[in-house]
C-alpha cells in the first residue's frame, strides 16, 4: 500500500496539526485569487513575488520526500491532507468537506473561485470532473465498497458558474468487486453536471480481506 502511512496521533496532536496547517493553505488560496485578480502596479507585483519566493524557500527548508499520501491511525481514521478534492493542507483543494450517510450516500455544498474558471464565469470541466470523482468515491466508501476509479463517464448539462455548488453523489448497485455511483453538481437554479463512475477495489485490498477472513475460520 505505497502512499498509506501508519502515523499514530492522538485527536489532541490532529486539533492542532488542523489549526496550524488548514489556516496555512487557506492563505495560500487567497494568494492564489489575489494573484489572478491583482491589477497593482508593476512595482507592487515584483515585490510581492520576491517576498513570496522568499517564504516557498523557508518551507522548503525541511520538507515530506514525495507527496502527503494518507496518514491513519490504528483505529483507521484517515488523514488524506495533501488530496487534490478534501486536503487540509492542499491550497488546491477548494476543499470540499464531505458528508456521508453509511446507506452510500454523499453530499457537500463548496465554493469554487476564480482559480478554477475554464471559460468566462464558468468551472472549467475537468474541474467538475475532479469534484465528481471524489463525490462518487465518497459514497462508495460510505457504503463499505470503496474502490479505484475505473471509469468516470459525465454528462454536461450547461455551464456551471463559478460560485456557490452542491454537489451529492450516491451508489447505484454492487457487482462484486466493482461498485456504481452516480452523482452530480448543482448551482440555485438546478444540476448541471451528471455523473457515473465505476470504483474497483483494488487487488491488495482484496488479498487483506482474504487473510482477514482465514484468520476468523
Amino acid at each position: 500500500m505505497v502512499g498509506y502511512v501508519h502515523e499514530e496521533l492522538s485527536s489532541e496532536e490532529i486539533s492542532r496539526q488542523e489549526g496550524l496547517y488548514g489556516p496555512l493553505a487557506q492563505a495560500v488560496r487567497e494568494l492564489a485569487d489575489a494573484s489572478i485578480r491583482t491589477e497593482v502596479d508593476d512595482a507592487s507585483v515584483a515585490a510581492a513575488r520576491e517576498e513570496i519566493e522568499a517564504i516557498t524557500a523557508r518551507l522548503r527548508a525541511q520538507q515530506l520526500d514525495g507527496s502527503y499520501g494518507i496518514r491513519f491511525n490504528s483505529d483507521g481514521t484517515g488523514r488524506p491532507w495533501g488530496n487534490a478534492v478534501v486536503g487540509l493542507r492542499n491550497p488546491v483543494a477548494p476543499p470540499l468537506e464531505i458528508r456521508r450517510d453509511p446507506v452510500g450516500k454523499a453530499w457537500a455544498d463548496f465554493r469554487l473561485g476564480a482559480a478554477y474558471e475554464g471559460p468566462p464565469g464558468l468551472v472549467h470541466g475537468g474541474v467538475a470532473a475532479l469534484v465528481l470523482d471524489q463525490l462518487l468515491g465518497e459514497a462508495a466508501g460510505a457504503g463499505g465498497k470503496p474502490g479505484m476509479t475505473g471509469t468516470l463517464t459525465l454528462r454536461y448539462r450547461r455551464g456551471t458558474p463559478l460560485g456557490d455548488l452542491h454537489g451529492e453523489a450516491s451508489i447505484d448497485r454492487v457487482e462484486g468487486i466493482k461498485t456504481c455511483a452516480v452523482g452530480s453538481i448543482s448551482d440555485a437554479e438546478g444540476v448541471t453536471v451528471e455523473a457515473e463512475g465505476v470504483f474497483i477495489l483494488p487487488k491488495w485490498a482484496r488479498e487483506a480481506m482474504e487473510k482477514q477472513q482465514e484468520r476468523f475460520e
